[in-house]
């Protein structure tokens, strides 16, 4: 059915390239939850697409993140903490009615977290605007998952934004699925929606039962891609690694060894190093080392948003191959 590839140089999806120029900047929008991730030692910036938003401009490209806070001092502190770490606030709301969102977090042995999500806060609240419409015109990539879409308003901006974007534009779905705050529908439509599907271990089989498909990791990714006509799916596999599947060829990659001090973050991490990897045009093999070692780093720290050193930037590390 599909050749095993772990270091061939075949391309990316040649769609996304956006340039030949190694040191252009390419701008990536993460729509959807903003909150404090609640750990037993402190708090940290937190939301799947605000750390794809950060991660991708420590990388080296634009992150935005499009989002809602309360109009309260946790609201507050995270705008000063986005202007602390030189994201852009242009595309954050305000929301008088519902307060800042958290996520209390546990952290076990393994480094591997387990959630309990504030529910009815501000980020579900997400609203529609002009601006936040003519945005979709001027990114390279954008990522969402389920957990935003679990309230009607931001579902209804987060899919108004999709639908508004050129095709040019790469569009991510990264699963994401938190407690039960996900449907069927939900899912089909980001996967008819998007060109990249990334997830992981433990969804692959919740996604598989929902959409009545069988088979073993390899079998569904291929049944993934071609139902939805994706143009790659990638399976993060914690300290195994990842494979991305395209073309009926699966690629890969065994992960770096590193001491974890908790996985936060570290799927977000992947995939802003993903998607600034397609943009570039580089080779999947290229790919997929890049976000397992990205990826790899920020298992190494605390929280989603840590410093990230310069040698990560997508530039310095493709020169560098």
């Amino acid at each position: 059915m599909f050749s095993s590839i772990s270091g061939a140089a075949v391309l990316a999806p040649a769609d996304y390239r956006c340039s030949d120029d190694a040191e252009m900047t390419y701008s990536l929008a993460g729509i959807g939850e903003l909150l404090w991730d609640i750990f037993p030692s402190g708090k940290e910036l937190g939301g799947a697409p605000a750390n794809f938003a950060y991660q991708a401009t420590a990388l080296g490209g634009e992150g935005l993140i499009v989002s809602c806070v309360g109009s309260d001092n946790p609201g507050d502190e995270i705008l000063a903490r986005l202007e602390a770490l030189s994201l852009s606030r242009q595309y954050v709301a305000r929301d008088r009615a519902h307060p800042t969102g958290t996520v209390s977090i546990k952290v076990g042995a393994a480094g591997n977290p387990s959630f309990t999500i504030q529910e009815n806060v501000a980020w579900d609240f997400i609203p529609q605007s002009q601006p936040l419409m003519e945005l979709g015109k001027s990114i390279n990539a954008v990522t969402f998952g389920t957990l935003a879409q679990r309230s009607e308003v931001s579902r209804a901006t987060i899919r108004a934004f999709i639908r508004k974007i050129p095709s040019s534009v790469l569009c991510i779905f990264d699963i994401n699925l938190r407690q039960a705050f996900y449907s069927r529908e939900i899912i089909e439509w980001s996967l008819e929606a998007c060109h990249v599907l990334k997830l992981n271990t433990e969804e692959l089989p919740v996604l598989a039962r929902l959409l009545s498909m069988e088979g073993d990791e390899r079998r569904l990714l291929s049944a993934l891609s071609r139902r939805f006509h994706l143009k790659l799916v990638a399976l993060t596999m914690g300290a195994g690694g990842s494979l991305l599947y395209s073309q009926e060829r699966i690629y890969a990659h065994d992960g770096y060894k590193t001491d974890v001090v908790d996985t936060v973050g570290s799927g977000d991490a992947f995939t802003a190093a993903l998607a600034l990897g397609m943009l570039s045009g580089s080779d999947l093999a290229t790919i997929n080392d890049y976000a397992n070692r990205v990826a790899s780093f920020v298992c190494s720290k605390r929280g989603a948003t840590p410093p990230l050193p310069d040698d990560l930037k997508i530039t310095r590390w493709l020169n560098s191959r």
